[in-house]
């Protein structure tokens, strides 16, 4: 009986986890809580479309040329389209043709009437545009594609191109920072040399002459150029926290009970510099989304069948001079909604994994 005590007590007395601490720090913010809702939405979007649930028929031409948004007007006239009437000759002018019908008739036969009129009976609207006419909410592009799809499908492209190369600029980053700390030495030394060389060149000058260089567009190739030269962020700190973990004493007591330097690097203090390479994780996931979208806004990214923000974009600065501004508006506003809220959650991701936060 005293022994069943004891042993209630002393789990009552336990201290809770980092996670479990981080949890509970996490759901008292609710800037971060909305974030998170924000990205998870975007998490089901890039799901559903790459399952091809939704806007799977984005390269289909469903409407006209340039259709504009039909939450601001119909994208045909109610009634149908309306045809111009030239202007009536002034006294004294000449229209240059004869005139066949005579200078009084001025009734003009539709050849077509009886057509759009059986169109409208058997599809029972009021109007030829609502028969035909199909409802594209952000309009549609220069080839009468439908602008809200294709933002869809560029949500996954680019979240796609960002968490792919973000992992795997974190798993070099993790491996290259546990070496180095680990050790030291020459090993230290060299990879301290490599970070150096990386971090010499402007990042956003070192992709774009890699883009240039392999002249290959494509998703794989944003991915392993992002992801091969993005890593040295996440290198610094990790090394930073190898090189403080490695004297601590329970490394020097898995030491003792013979625990080999691999295992001591990846299951004692991996563990504990998790979080930071968690919170760095969410930090370059947006950054590589936002450098993607450079990438192919300049016409070294993705290719001319995919579709992403990016590459929308290069389509708007066309289409804006001739006053169709929807589709930068659909892009500019859904990556603006990822980013803003990716970031606000690593923000409060960091605030909950800080132990120093109370």
């Amino acid at each position: 009986m005293m022994q069943a005590a004891l042993s209630i007590g002393a789990r009552r007395a336990e201290s809770a986890g980092l996670w479990i601490l981080a949890w509970r720090r996490f759901r008292r913010d609710r800037v971060g809580l909305v974030s998170f809702l924000i990205v998870v939405f975007f998490f089901g979007l890039m799901a559903a479309s790459g399952l091809h649930l939704i806007a799977a028929d984005w390269s289909k031409e469903v409407g006209v040329n340039y259709a504009p948004p039909t939450f601001i007007w119909p994208a045909i006239p109610e009634g149908g389209p309306v045809a111009p009437v030239a202007p009536e000759p002034s006294r004294g002018e000449s229209t240059g043709g004869p005139n066949p019908a005579g200078p009084g008739d001025t009734n003009i036969v539709d050849p077509l009437a009886d057509v759009l009129a059986e169109i409208r009976a058997e599809s029972g609207s009021a109007s030829i545009a609502e028969a035909q006419a199909p409802t594209l909410v952000f309009g549609g592009d220069r080839w009468g594609r439908d602008v809200l799809k294709k933002t869809i499908k560029g949500t996954e492209t680019s979240m796609f191109v960002g968490l792919v190369a973000a992992f795997l600029a974190a798993f070099l980053a993790t491996v290259f920072g546990a070496l180095a700390g680990y050790y030291g030495g020459w090993i230290d030394d060299f990879f301290n040399w490599f970070y150096s060389v990386f971090t010499s060149i402007p990042y956003l000058l070192l992709i774009l002459a890699i883009a240039a260089v392999l002249n290959q567009k494509g998703t794989l190739t944003v991915i392993l150029i992002l992801g091969l030269t993005g890593w040295t962020g996440i290198f610094r700190l990790v090394r930073a926290e190898y090189l403080k973990h490695k004297v601590r004493e329970y490394i020097q007591a898995a030491d003792a009970i013979g625990a080999s330097h691999a295992r001591r690097m990846f299951v004692h203090i991996l563990p504990n510099v998790s979080h930071v390479v968690l919170v760095q994780l969410s930090l370059y996931v947006v950054l590589f989304i936002k450098s993607e979208v450079v990438l192919s806004f300049l016409g070294f990214g993705v290719g001319v069948d995919t579709v992403s923000w990016g590459s929308m974009l290069n389509e708007a600065q066309s289409e804006l001079i001739l006053g169709y501004w929807w589709q930068l508006v659909a892009a500019t506003i859904a990556m603006a909604l990822l980013v803003t809220g990716f970031s606000l959650f690593t923000d409060a991701l960091r605030d909950a994994l800080d132990p120093k936060l109370k």
